[in-house]
C-alpha cells in the first residue's frame, strides 16, 4: 500500500471514529431529553388527574373521562389509576391493560415520588394529599412520539456519517498527494541520478517552506556530495594505484628480459637480480600499504603510554637514520597514565614510524628530525617537524590523497601511501592529523589524540 492510500485511510479512520463518537454523543444526548421529556408529561398528567378528579368531589368517573377526552391529549396506551392509602382501586376503575403490585404502590407512599416501566410503558406513581385522605396516582402510556423522532435522528445520523466518510475520503486523497507531491518530485530528481551524474542535485525549492522536504533535499545534496567525493577518490585510487603498480611491474620485466638477452657474466646477473629484487621488495611494501590502506581497523584495543610509543616508533627506523630523530617531552601531566589512551598498538606504531620516515626521506641526511611529544588541556599532541624540501601550498590540500605526490618529491623514491594510511589509523583512534609546510624549509606533522 502508498503512502497516500495509507495517510488516506488513517485520515479517514481517525476522523470516522471521531464523527462517531460526536454523533453517539448526540444521540445519547436526545435520547435522555426524549426520556425526561416523556417523564415531565407523564408528571403533569398525574397531577392534572389528581387535581381534577379529588379536588372535585362531585365528579363521577364518566364525567372525568369526557374531560379527558374533550381537553387533554390522549398518550399512546395511557393508563390512569388513583388507589387510596389500603391500596385499593378509587374513583377511576382499575384498567386491565396493567397490574401494578402492591410493592409498587407500597414503595411509591414510601418514596413520594417513583419512575417505573411496565412493558412497554413508562410509568410515574405520585403520593398525593388532599381534604378526602391519601392517594396514590399512576399514570403511564406508550412513548411512541419519542421513540419515532430518535429513530428519524439515527436515520440522518447515519446519513451523514456515510456522506461524510465519502467526503472525507475524496478530500483525504486530495489533501495527501498535495503533501507527498514534493515527495513525489524529489525522488524522481533522484531517481535520474547516476553514477555518470552525480554532480547533479536535487532542488532545494521544491517545498515554498522550510520544512522537512527542503530538510530531506538537502540530506540527498549531502549524500550526494559525499558520493560524488567518494567516487572521485575511488577513479584517482585506481588510476593511480594502477600506475603505480605497472612501474615496478614494467620494470621487473625489463631487466629479466634484458638479463636473458644474452649471455652475462655471473656479475652481471647479480647485479640484474639485485635490481629485480629491489623491484620487487618496493611492490611488495606497495601491496602491503594498499592493504593496510583499504582494510585498516582498530582491532583489538590496549592501553598504549604514547612515551613508550613514540620511543618504539624511533627503534622501529633503521639504525643509520635513528641519531638524526631527535625525541624531546614538553608540557607533560603530573600523572603519567594522562599520557596512556585505548587503541592498537600495532597500527598507531605504523602511523609514527611513517611519519618519522616521511620527514626523514623528505630531508638530507644532515638535517634532523625534531618529535616532540606534550599534553594540554587533556590533549595529547605528537609534532614531528622535518627541515626538508617541504609541500607548496598548492599541493597540500592533497597530500592526504593516496598516491598523491607533490612536483619536488617524485625524486624521492616512494609511492604516496604512507601518509594517507597515517592519517586514517589516527582517526580510527579518534585524532586529527594536522600539517603545515613551506618549500624549502620543511614541513610540521602535528597529531591531537
Amino acid at each position: 500500500m502508498t503512502i497516500r492510500n495509507r495517510l488516506t485511510w488513517l485520515f479517514v479512520g481517525v476522523v470516522a471514529v471521531i464523527l462517531l463518537a460526536v454523533m453517539t454523543t448526540i444521540y445519547l444526548l436526545q435520547a435522555d431529553y426524549t426520556h425526561e421529556e416523556f417523564h415531565q408529561r407523564l408528571r403533569d398528567r398525574a397531577e392534572v388527574t389528581g387535581y381534577v378528579f379529588l379536588e372535585q368531589d362531585e365528579l363521577r368517573a364518566e364525567a372525568f373521562r369526557e374531560f379527558q377526552r374533550r381537553y387533554l391529549r390522549t398518550l399512546t396506551g395511557e393508563v390512569l389509576q388513583i388507589y387510596d392509602d389500603k391500596l385499593q382501586p378509587r374513583f377511576i376503575e382499575q384498567d386491565t391493560r396493567v397490574a401494578i403490585s402492591d410493592r409498587m404502590l407500597t414503595r411509591i407512599i414510601t418514596e413520594k415520588e417513583v419512575y417505573f416501566t411496565l412493558g412497554n410503558r413508562q410509568a410515574i406513581g405520585l403520593f398525593y394529599t388532599d381534604n378526602q385522605g391519601q392517594f396514590v396516582i399512576v399514570a403511564a402510556a406508550e412513548n411512541h412520539s419519542g421513540a419515532a423522532r430518535l429513530e428519524h435522528l439515527v436515520l440522518i445520523l447515519a446519513s451523514i456519517f456515510v456522506a461524510s466518510l465519502v467526503v472525507i475520503y475524496v478530500a483525504g486523497r486530495v489533501f495527501a498527494g498535495k503533501a507527498l507531491a514534493p515527495i513525489a518530485r524529489v525522488n524522481d530528481q533522484v531517481d535520474r541520478i547516476t553514477t555518470q551524474d552525480l554532480h547533479l542535485r536535487v532542488s532545494e525549492g521544491i517545498s515554498h517552506e522550510q520544512d522537512e522536504i527542503t530538510r530531506l533535499a538537502r540530506t540527498f545534496n549531502r549524500m550526494l556530495e559525499r558520493l560524488e567525493e567518494g567516487f572521485e577518490t575511488q577513479r584517482t585510487f585506481v588510476s593511480n594505484a594502477s600506475h603505480e603498480l605497472r612501474t615496478p611491474l614494467t620494470a621487473t620485466i625489463g631487466e629479466l628480459q634484458v638479463l636473458l638477452n644474452r649471455e652475462r657474466e655471473p656479475a652481471a646477473y647479480r647485479e640484474g637480480v639485485a635490481s629485480v629484487l629491489h623491484e620487487l621488495q618496493q611492490l611488495k611494501l606497495l601491496i602491503n600499504n594498499l592493504l593496510d590502506l583499504t582494510q585498516t581497523n582498530t582491532g583489538a584495543r590496549d592501553e598504549i603510554r604514547l612515551d613508550e610509543l613514540l620511543a618504539e616508533a624511533r627503534e622501529a627506523v633503521l639504525p643509520e637514520q635513528r641519531r638524526r630523530v631527535q625525541l624531546t617531552f614538553g608540557q607533560l601531566p603530573e600523572d603519567a597514565e594522562a599520557l596512556e589512551i585505548q587503541g592498537n598498538r600495532q597500527l598507531l606504531s605504523r602511523a609514527l614510524t611513517n611519519l618519522l620516515d616521511n620527514a626523514l626521506k623528505y630531508s638530507s641526511a644532515d638535517q634532523p628530525v625534531e618529535v616532540q611529544l606534550e599534553y594540554r588541556a587533556g590533549r595529547r599532541y605528537i609534532r614531528v617537524q622535518d627541515h626538508g624540501i617541504g609541500i607548496s601550498e598548492k599541493a597540500l590540500p592533497q597530500v592526504f590523497q593516496p598516491f598523491f605526490r607533490a612536483d619536488n618529491a617524485r625524486q624521492v623514491v616512494g609511492h604516496g601511501v604512507g601518509l594517507p594510511l597515517a592519517r586514517k589509523i589516527i582517526q580510527l583512534h579518534g585524532g586529527e592529523v594536522h600539517i603545515s609546510s613551506r618549500p624549502g624549509q620543511g614541513t610540521v606533522v602535528e597529531v591531537e589524540l
